[in-house]
């Protein structure tokens, strides 16, 4: 289905303001081939033979033929990929809350989508598990050379500021509360990619639970009043207390920054929207699990602040891409993240039970919950934002329906996906099984397990 957008007119200099207002045309943006990967090509674990996988609200587009281009052809090609890109930003970024983008996914946001689920994967693979290195539990390369020491050396963003968490937890045994360690990162888009982008991007990318004490964040399924802004509380805006712990807490013996990980967040992206004020910009908020739900507080936060606002009075679009994340509010913070322009695009695998957490009953299709103003309203648990939905399970890997590896292998490799037929048995049922049938490595086996345990105890079972 081809998709027809407004596409502006582009703007001279580097994503230079424009000094007036574009003028509209249309363009068949459905037919754009997908933009060549900058990265370095990555491995995943995924394979034919152990995996099947089905993907709902996207089509499998029919493979292209097999053309040998002249490099002067390939590099015109490369061009008009890049200015179509640059042209439709917004659209892509959510302006329009992907309307017409998703259902069939348009080959340019799967591309982004891509894009910057690699920039989350980073952040594991950069993030030190060696227990014998004096960096154990934090980041393993200076900001410099991070990107290039993970493979993604042609990512085009340079890493500003190294983000660290704590929540305010205390583990049995421990002498004290859990120390912070390394969250994440902030980039902004080097020169080039800016002008490929059509606008100065800033990206805030958030690693998923590893420690055990974001392990036990991750299970406070109560809610609590944000309160990000003290002149205008809202106390019907309401987050789980877990992840809001790990957003606001303050380490003060952290030996590689000060301050808790909000406030490190608000400081860097509010000096890097000061610094390109006069450009284009983007705020894309990017993380796996517990960061997407990281991603979507930082999102709220700013714009609730109004800090998304450069010094030319314009509003710095914000918008999140959640890879595997579980519910972070109730109704009254979707709504309020909705008013606020706040953008949201959930890649969910529909057989991943992190995604069904918290709220695996009163949730956004519990019965009145988001349509009608009753009491338990404000106590239901509601996903904020548009979802592209997966449908994937390897046999054996019980912890890969909730992978990030597998996320991106999938929508990097759509012509491999396999349709799956429901055999009627629940994934919790599935997960279980395997785990008592089949042995893992340490780390497949505590994910396993854990993630088991979690729906498990979320249902009470």
């Amino acid at each position: 289905m081809a998709v027809h957008l407004p596409v502006p007119q582009p703007s001279s200099g580097l994503c230079a303001k424009p000094q007036q207002q574009r003028g509209n045309a249309s363009t068949a943006a459905a037919a754009v081939a997908t933009p060549p990967s900058t990265f370095a090509p990555q491995t995943t674990r995924l394979s034919a033979p152990t995996i099947a996988l089905n993907i709902r609200h996207t089509t499998t587009p029919a493979a292209p033929p097999v053309v040998v281009m002249t490099e002067r052809v390939a590099k015109k090609q490369n061009e008009e990929t890049t200015a179509t890109l640059a042209s439709m930003w917004r659209e892509i970024q959510g302006a329009r809350d992907w309307a017409g983008l998703v259902e069939p996914l348009h080959p340019l946001l799967r591309a982004e989508i891509v894009r910057y689920g690699e920039l989350v994967a980073a952040t594991y693979k950069a993030f030190d598990l060696d227990a014998c290195s004096k960096r154990y539990l934090n980041c393993k390369y200076g900001k410099a050379r991070m990107l290039e020491a993970v493979g993604m050396a042609g990512a085009g963003y340079d890493v500003t500021r190294y983000i660290y968490a704590a929540p305010d937890i205390a583990l049995p045994g421990a002498a004290g509360p859990c120390p912070s360690r390394w969250i994440g990162y902030v980039a902004v888009a080097s020169d080039e990619t800016a002008r490929r982008l059509g606008r100065r991007d800033v990206v805030v990318s958030f690693r998923g639970t590893v420690t055990g004490s974001e392990w036990v964040a991750n299970m406070m399924s109560s809610l609590e009043q944000a309160r990000f802004d003290p002149a205008d509380p809202r106390p019907d805006v309401k987050v789980e207390s877990g992840f809001l712990s790990v957003y606001t807490s303050d380490d003060a013996t952290c030996r590689f920054t000060y301050g808790s990980c909000r406030n490190q967040l608000l400081s860097e992206v509010t000096r890097l929207i000061s610094k390109y004020k006069h450009e284009e910009m983007s705020i894309t908020l990017a993380g796996h699990s517990m960061g997407s739900s990281l991603a979507l507080l930082l999102g709220y936060d700013l714009a609730e602040l109004g800090l998304n606002c450069d010094g030319c009075g314009d509003t710095v679009p914000i918008t999140v891409y959640s890879f595997a994340g579980p519910r972070v509010g109730n109704t009254g913070f979707k709504n309020r993240c909705d008013e606020l322009g706040v953008k949201v695009l959930r890649v969910v695998n529909v057989n991943d039970p992190i995604t069904k957490l918290p709220g695996i009953f009163l949730n956004e299709n519990f019965f009145g919950a988001g349509r009608l103003e009753l009491p338990w309203s404000c106590a239901c648990y509601t996903h904020v934002g548009v979802e592209l939905a997966l449908d994937f399970f390897k046999a054996r890997d019980p912890a890969c329906v909730h992978d990030l590896e597998a996320y991106i292998g999938l929508l990097k490799c759509p012509n491999k996906v396999a349709v799956v037929k429901n055999d009627g048995e629940h994934v919790l049922s599935k997960a279980m099984k395997f785990v008592l049938q089949h042995s893992f490595d340490t780390w497949r086996w505590q994910m396993a397990a854990i993630q088991v345990g979690e729906l498990v105890q979320a249902i009470g079972l």
